[in-house]
């Protein structure tokens, strides 16, 4: 976050014109100064950005089939847990001591074959996340740049992050919808069935009360 701090300053204090010395000779004309060009600020946020254009409601969708036969397995084995407890439960009056140890073994193999295949799974879909989504991001940010440079902005700053430096910054300013427009209408892909309109962009974030 320094580094975006040190940014804005670099820009501004390169809008300062450094004096010159003045020489003891008779002074020349002094050229006209050319007018400094002020800063055009932005902001996004980046993350929801490319979760909302088209392709990510796509894309995200399509994850969520793939993992569906495993999250319907997993589903099983937790009910039948569930199941085997309960007839532990209500039975155990009427069940020997070894039955009762041995049902126990059981059910807790399963407990423990649920941890791992639960862990591994979701392991698996958020490396699978984190891939789709590092593969979309590069070209959303490369619709972000050629978006920036057209409408004339130095600088960009991403409101998603946590620790973003922006408090304040006024709604005119947040290009979030404008990107994911510019690039559903480079990609060619069409609004999921599901999403009739794509949400809209949100607001700077508020200023948080000193602690």
């Amino acid at each position: 976050m320094k580094r975006s701090f040190l940014l804005i300053a670099t820009l501004a204090s390169g809008l300062v014109l450094p004096a010159t010395a003045q020489s003891t000779a008779a002074p020349a004309p002094a050229p006209a100064a050319a007018a400094a060009q002020p800063a055009k600020i932005a902001v996004i946020a980046f993350q929801i950005a490319v979760a909302q254009t088209n392709e990510g409601q796509r894309d995200f969708a399509d994850l969520q089939k793939k993992f569906e036969p495993k999250q319907q397995q997993l589903k099983n084995l937790s009910d039948e847990v569930d199941n085997l407890t309960k007839q532990l439960q209500t039975q155990a009056a009427n069940l020997s001591e070894a039955e009762q140890q041995t049902r126990s073994r059981t059910i807790d193999d399963k407990k423990k074959q649920l941890d791992r295949d639960s862990q591994d799974a979701q392991a698996d879909f958020q490396q699978a996340m984190q891939d789709m989504y590092n593969g979309l991001a590069s070209k959303v940010y490369d619709v972000m740049q050629a978006y920036s440079q057209l409408k004339g902005y130095t600088l960009v700053l991403d409101i998603s992050e946590q620790q973003s430096p922006v408090l304040w910054a006024n709604n005119s300013t947040n290009i979030t919808k404008d990107v994911i427009d510019a690039y559903n209408a480079k990609s060619g892909v069409p609004a999921p069935p599901a999403a009739s309109s794509v949400p809209e962009a949100p607001k700077p974030a508020a200023p948080q009360p000193a602690k």
